[in-house]
């Protein structure tokens, strides 16, 4: 009993999280109230375009914001612990070990004048109590696992002597150099061809399943979601705007936002020379949630109460939805 309870309870529970950078008039709110849960050995997708939130989120989480300028409020509790409430120190000592987070862009978040192999073994050397000696065989094991080819070559090469997708994957040995129970990949497959991108994502899968790791997915690319999420977040405007298992959402997605991010996707079965449909408008055409719906004046079927009420969060049968007035349920064949 008591063990199906640990089982099915959250390795990270995230409640009303909020972000707001700046003070006074001039505050602005870039993660507005977000909630959502991460169990052992599943993947959580978050998915919005660029400014919705995503990655202020993963970074609040991580305790990687800057010490000034802003203000994080709300819990994040990781194995009984709050993240928001620990000191830096003590943040440091998790990160890496507990949790670990891969970066969007690998060539600036290498250290250009360091080696590979000096880098991933100086996280066991901080947190696993190794000497460089007994870590250098493990790091070149991790290199292996990851894909990297010829590992003990690439030891000692510099980030700029990497491809983009084998410094990808060497922050991702990094990630795992300590076995963390929650990683973060925020846009892991940016800027990486589409082969290379099958190959990360394919990694990432195998680790989940193989090592009982938590994963956060975040990404703007829906494509990303179908193959590797088990739950989908779609943010806008710091706010979840609906929540839904991966094959729900992409078989009815209720909001219009979701809607109109599916739309605007190629797809390989529609007829040939039909016109994508992009989302109107940008992420700066938002109205405050204080008193509306923020993706009102971007959607396709607002209606007076868009404008004059924020929608809540609300259980709507197989998923949550924020939306006054939701794209119509497809209904099943035969139903």
């Amino acid at each position: 009993m008591n063990t199906e309870q640990t089982m099915n309870s959250p390795l990270l529970s995230v409640r009303d999280l909020t972000v707001t950078f700046g003070r006074g008039d001039r505050a602005f709110r870039a993660v507005d109230g977000v909630d959502f849960d991460v169990r052992a050995g599943q993947t959580v997708g978050l998915v919005g375009e660029s400014g919705c939130g995503k990655s202020v989120t993963s970074l609040a989480i991580m305790g990687l914001l800057p010490g000034r300028g802003n203000t994080v409020t709300g819990t994040a509790t990781f194995d009984g612990t709050d993240l928001l409430s620990l000191s830096s120190r003590a943040m440091r000592d998790r990160r890496g070990r507990d949790l670990a987070m891969i970066f969007q862009d690998p060539l600036s978040s290498l250290n250009p004048v360091v080696p590979i192999g000096t880098q991933v073994t100086e996280v066991m050397t901080r947190h696993r109590g190794l000497s460089k000696k007994a870590a250098t065989p493990l790091a070149r094991d991790l290199l292996e696992r990851v894909g990297i080819p010829d590992p003990d070559r690439r030891l000692k090469e510099y980030p700029h002597q990497l491809s983009g997708g084998m410094r990808q994957r060497a922050l991702i040995a990094m990630a795992l150099a300590c076995e963390p129970r929650l990683l973060i990949a925020d846009e892991p497959t940016t800027a990486l061809d589409v082969t290379i991108q099958a190959q990360i994502l394919a990694l990432l899968k195998e680790l989940v399943t193989g090592s009982d790791t938590a994963l956060i997915m975040i990404t703007h690319d829906l494509g990303v979601v179908a193959g590797l999420c088990d739950e989908v977040n779609v943010l806008y405007g710091g706010k979840i705007v609906e929540r839904a298992s991966r094959h729900e959402l992409f078989e009815s997605p209720r909001h219009p936002y979701t809607n109109g991010l599916l739309a605007s996707i190629p797809r390989l079965d529609a007829p040939r020379g039909e016109r994508l449909t992009p989302v109107p408008g940008s992420v700066a055409d938002n109205l405050p949630w204080t008193h509306a719906c923020a993706f009102a004046p971007r959607c396709s079927q607002p209606i007076e109460t868009c404008v004059q009420k924020m929608p809540e969060l609300a259980d709507d049968g197989d998923r949550l939805l924020r939306c006054h007035n939701p794209v119509p349920a497809k209904q099943e064949v035969g139903a």
